[in-house]
């Protein structure tokens, strides 16, 4: 029992973090003007908080001495810079509507990599749950399926989406078979990005413009604030991944746009719409569905590693 709620308190962290963090990064790219400089930002902001992590409780030596997991770290931080950059093209001569449902088809990814590669059973309760949950994410987003349309450029979408999938399976593999913690996973991801982003922002130009830049008041805090999510991110979404099943995970987290919803409507002005509402109700089905597919399918509980 005492386990059920840990890991329930652990999959709440992960949205919970997931769905701050998405807010703030919204605010901060708006602000600088730069997705690159807002990534370093927010990256670095995070660096201070994993590093005072790893220091309490004395793991901070241990960053030195990873011996051949050091290739399978550095490529998730690869990974995790790429689906970045990735939905910034797509973004960049994209529509919003197309790249916002394309992005979301990591969670088809997953499912298929689960059954095929890794050969694992989802149930046709699974199938239809992930894609009712998928269907009321795209109306809480306010996709425009009646203006969509597909260009050569959105299969920058479909690259970040592949990159998403694929780094979460690189990282259970880091978990499983170099017994790699999660907040070693997170300190090398979190300083590869960070140092790619900044690259990324000194040829682009954008640190020039942060100095005249109009910040808004407490931007600062905004950015601490986000790194402080994004540390929540890591701690969160890591453990739930070495605890429960890669497709399981990407379902909970179909959840963070319903609640990142909410905070939209409270703290950033908008427009809580039918629409959204209808696509609350219609993701918080579709999750029954998964939750209760031990009783459909007369199992146990969702699958766990």
């Amino acid at each position: 029992m005492k386990e059920d709620l840990k890991y329930t308190l652990m999959v709440i962290g992960m949205v919970v973090s997931w769905s701050i963090y998405y807010a703030i990064s919204k605010i901060v790219v708006g602000a600088t003007g730069s997705a690159l400089l807002a990534g370093f930002l927010l990256r670095m902001a995070a660096l201070v908080f994993l590093t005072v992590q790893l220091v309490a409780d004395g793991s901070f030596s241990r960053l030195f001495h990873q011996g051949k997991a050091v290739r399978i770290l550095l490529l998730i931080g690869a990974f995790g810079f790429l689906l970045d950059l990735f939905a910034n093209l797509g973004y960049a001569d994209g529509s919003l509507s197309t790249g916002t449902a394309l992005l979301k088809t990591d969670v088809l990814m997953v499912n298929l990599a689960t059954v095929i590669l890794y050969h694992k059973k989802l149930y046709i309760s699974d199938w239809l749950g992930t894609a009712v949950m998928l269907f009321g994410v795209l109306l809480v987003l306010g996709v425009d399926f009646g203006g969509m349309s597909l260009h050569v450029t959105d299969l920058y979408f479909l690259l970040s989406a592949a990159c998403v999938s694929a780094n979460a399976f690189i990282i259970k593999a880091a978990q499983e078979k170099y017994h790699e913690d999660a907040d070693m996973i997170s300190y090398y991801n979190n300083a590869v990005v960070l140092i790619l982003f900044g690259t990324s922002a000194a040829i682009h130009g954008d640190f020039a413009g942060l100095s005249s830049a109009v910040l808004p008041k407490g931007f600062w805090w905004l950015v601490a604030l986000g790194g402080l999510a994004q540390t929540g991110i890591y701690f969160f979404y890591y453990r739930n991944l070495k605890h429960f099943e890669v497709w399981l995970v990407k379902l909970y987290l179909l959840l963070m746009p319903v609640l990142s919803c909410f905070i939209g409507v409270f703290f950033l002005n908008e427009e809580l719409t039918t629409k959204k509402l209808l696509g609350i109700l219609v993701v918080l089905a579709g999750a029954a569905v998964i939750l209760q597919r031990g009783r459909i399918n007369h199992e146990g509980r969702p699958a766990r590693t």
